[in-house]
């Protein structure tokens, strides 16, 4: 090749009668034979002031294609009204060979090329329209293949409840993603699309797919280090955990008043916490295996909000009130990508293989201390809180190579997150050296004008964009925001240096995860959707986030383990048998679904049933009353009662208090018979009123789709062991209440749960 000069206006002349392309490249512009992107080019041309030179530097080209040259000159000639200097000829003859050599070549479809080399190749030859296009993410009810084509999408995602068909099978989803990736293909760049789903818990918006314990139980499962408890009672003569264990137990059943207001003791309060650091990580492959099980390589996944109200209707979606417990959960995300090699540099977006997604950690941030623990609302706090409570499982998750971040709906000191420049652009991808992508919530950007969603929505495209977001999760109106920033950055009001970071870090993630060497699903994954494999993890984490809460008055006559042996038992309540109370909120549709036909699974009432000797007569009543339980002579009765299901703001609850049919069935069967309650619930519940009643109290939690955990544990098979992430509240009147608060005062401290022993151990 050669270096040559070409004068200005006959570069302006050959576009406007020629319709031949400049464009950029690393070395200077070169010219093509294409008229599609012709309008593009010039503006980059005058962003670069190239108006303001005489001549331009511009790829040699080799000879070739003579009888399009003969064309070529024919046109000057006419157009010029003089004619074509040889030399001219020369150039526009190289030119015709240059396009022809970018087309057999393009590095950015060569994996062996560095990522760098292959991000730049293809952002020197996209168009503004492209770029935002891979700025865009929408719903796949909106797409079509014209659409991906045509915006060349950068992402499709499935919300809550949006399938391919009812009861879809993995071979439905593969086929419906792999549709839409093929015409994200067919596109001028063939760049591929990523497609997005909220696995929560599982992957749970597919049938038949493993539903685990929702965060808040799985938060049970694993305390991280020597909880503290503030009494103002002598501990100094406990000399071990057991001792020590005791000795709290002891004020808690006394409900002693005089609770938490200093530090009196900071000592491991069960020697045996953390013994399984990896169930989590586990949990994080199964639901990634089952996600590419349906074609899907990108998951929402893991909330690591610190969830500072239960109010809060999303509380169940976080790990624990203190920040501790969810910096060690962020170990999902090893799961999820699988873990960067020793030899690998830490904090770069990473994926480990086929089996593996990308992870989205999310809602940054502050999502969990909003005032009163409403939704999307405002959170109040300093700097220094913000770093010591909210924002230090980011770090974490930055490390672990998260490839994704999500932000908040909720504001922090007044200003909303979808419009923090100074937290988005300049903490986590600054401070923090975030290296991924940084997308919005559903309709993020519209609520930026919230109570008036969508008020300006131009405004709130700008304000967005400009905090440092980019992608933008706009499931129905694409149009709409492709026009408005389009605007935007043609008006010069948003920089396209700004288009070009969030495009880079959108390269930059599909080209880490290998999505352009293979961009199509196989079905070789498809076996593990639901498989017994991850029923059995499930039915274990269920396991181990039970948390005991109480078990008879004193030690000398606890209730549990139950015996399987009776001559009747009763089995009562309205999440006995309710796969979708007990799955909650986030499972096949976005709030959850009532009854068991939404998936498959077992109920805890299925787990009684294959748990007791078979001699044992189980009746089952959803709400006796007072009557029929004393009537029947029950040796004892299981009641199961908790919350319907919910998702986010739905699940706002002012109240806390267990519904009224579950008071009224605790009530009727604790007053008549020896009684274990098995609360299910995504958060504490108002349960002093009724717990001198109960026997035994059991916090489940959300647990999911294998209900046989909590019989496993119930009768002894496995031992209770899971202690409280959350602080348990009397009243509401008292929250926000968080361990270390001054006026703490709980039922249940954080930390706490009494423990048993497996049968085996007996």
């Amino acid at each position: 090749s050669m270096m040559v000069e070409f004068d200005v206006s006959e570069l302006e002349m050959m576009h406007d009668f020629l319709g031949i392309e400049v464009k950029q490249s690393a070395a200077g512009i070169f010219i093509s034979h294409q008229k599609k992107y012709v309008q593009e080019i010039f503006y980059r041309l005058q962003m670069k002031n190239c108006n303001s030179v005489s001549t331009l530097t511009v790829f040699g080209l080799k000879d070739g294609f003579a009888r399009y040259i003969d064309s070529v000159v024919y046109k000057l000639n006419k157009a010029m009204n003089r004619r074509v200097s040889i030399p001219l000829l020369g150039l526009l003859w190289l030119c015709v060979w240059a396009a022809v050599g970018e087309s057999k070549y393009m590095a950015y479809k060569d994996p062996r090329q560095p990522i760098v080399v292959r991000i730049n190749d293809l952002m020197a030859r996209m168009t503004l329209e492209e770029k935002i296009g891979q700025m865009t993410q929408i719903d796949r009810v909106s797409a079509t293949p014209e659409i991906l084509k045509e915006y060349s999408i950068g992402s499709l995602l499935s919300g809550g409840g949006s399938v391919p068909l009812p009861h879809a099978t993995a071979e439905d989803w593969i086929n419906m993603v792999n549709g839409f990736q093929n015409a994200s293909l067919s596109s001028r760049l063939g760049i591929p699309m990523i497609y997005g789903i909220d696995a929560v818990h599982g992957h749970n918006n597919v049938y038949k797919a493993t539903i685990f314990p929702h965060n808040v139980g799985l938060g049970a499962t694993r305390q991280v280090y020597a909880y503290t408890i503030l009494f103002y009672v002598d501990l100094s003569s406990t000399q071990t955990s057991a001792d020590y264990t005791e000795k709290l137990e002891e004020c808690v059943k006394e409900k002693k008043s005089h609770m938490i207001r200093r530090y009196l003791a900071q000592k491991m309060m069960n020697s045996n916490c953390c013994r399984d650091p990896d169930l989590v990580k586990r949990i994080g492959a199964a639901t990634a295996i089952e996600s590419r099980a349906t074609g899907i390589p990108y998951v929402f996944a893991p909330c690591i909000a610190v969830c500072r109200d239960p109010r809060w209707g999303r509380c169940y979606e976080s790990y624990s009130e203190d920040h501790k417990i969810v910096q060690q959960m962020t170990d999902i995300i090893d799961g999820l990508q699988g873990e960067i090699p020793a030899n690998e540099r830490k904090g770069v977006p990473y994926l480990g293989g086929k089996d593996k997604v990308l992870a989205c950690a999310k809602h940054f941030v502050g999502d969990g201390g909003t005032v009163n623990g409403i939704n999307e609302n405002n959170t109040v706090i300093d700097w220094r809180g913000l770093l010591s409570i909210h924002m230090p499982a980011y770090y974490d998750a930055i490390i672990k190579g998260v490839s994704t971040v999500m932000v908040s709906y909720s504001s922090l000191n007044g200003v909303k997150m979808h419009a923090n420049k100074e937290l988005v652009t300049g903490f986590l991808k600054g401070d923090l050296k975030f290296r991924g992508f940084v997308i919005s919530d559903w309709q993020g950007i519209d609520k930026i004008t919230d109570p008036q969603p969508h008020a300006n929505y131009t405004h709130s495209v700008q304000l967005g964009i400009q905090a440092g977001i980019d992608m933008v999760m706009v499931p129905f109106n694409h149009t709409e925001f492709i026009d408005a920033l389009t605007s935007l950055v043609n008006d010069k009001i948003i920089p396209m240096s700004r288009i070009d970071d969030a495009v880079r870090r959108i390269l930059r993630v599909k080209f880490r995860m290998g999505l352009f060497e293979n961009p199509l699903a196989d079905f070789s994954f498809v076996h593990h959707l639901g498989s017994q494999a991850h029923r059995d993890l499930a039915r274990e984490a269920v396991r181990k986030s039970l948390v005991l809460l109480k078990n008879g008055e004193n030690a000398d006559s606890p209730l549990v383990p139950l015996p399987k042996k009776a001559s009747r038992i009763l089995v009562a309540g309205s999440h006995a048998n309710n796969l979708g109370h007990q799955c909650g909120g986030w499972t096949i549709a976005w709030q959850g679904l009532d009854g068991n036909n939404l998936t498959s699974g077992t109920t805890i009432l299925n787990g009684i049933s294959a748990a007791v000797d078979p001699s044992t007569e189980i009746m089952y009543s959803e709400n006796p009353d007072a009557n029929f339980v004393k009537s029947h002579n029950f040796s004892y009765a299981i009641v199961v009662v908790g919350e319907p299901s919910y998702a986010e703001t739905a699940g706002d609850n002012l109240n806390l208090t267990i519904p009224k049919s579950g008071a009224d069935t605790i009530t009727n069967v604790c007053g008549s018979v020896k009684c274990v309650v098995v609360l299910v619930s995504g958060r504490p519940l108002v349960v002093e009123p009724y717990l001198s009643s109960m026997d035994a109290l059991v916090a489940a939690w959300l647990p999911g789709s294998e209900g046989q955990g909590v019989a496993d544990v119930l009768f002894g098979d496995y031992a209770f062991w899971g202690k409280l992430s959350r602080t348990w509240f009397k009243t509401v009147d008292q929250l926000p209440m968080n361990v270390g608060d001054s006026h703490y005062d709980p039922l249940f401290p954080f930390g706490f749960g009494l423990t048993t022993e497996a049968a085996g151990a007996r």
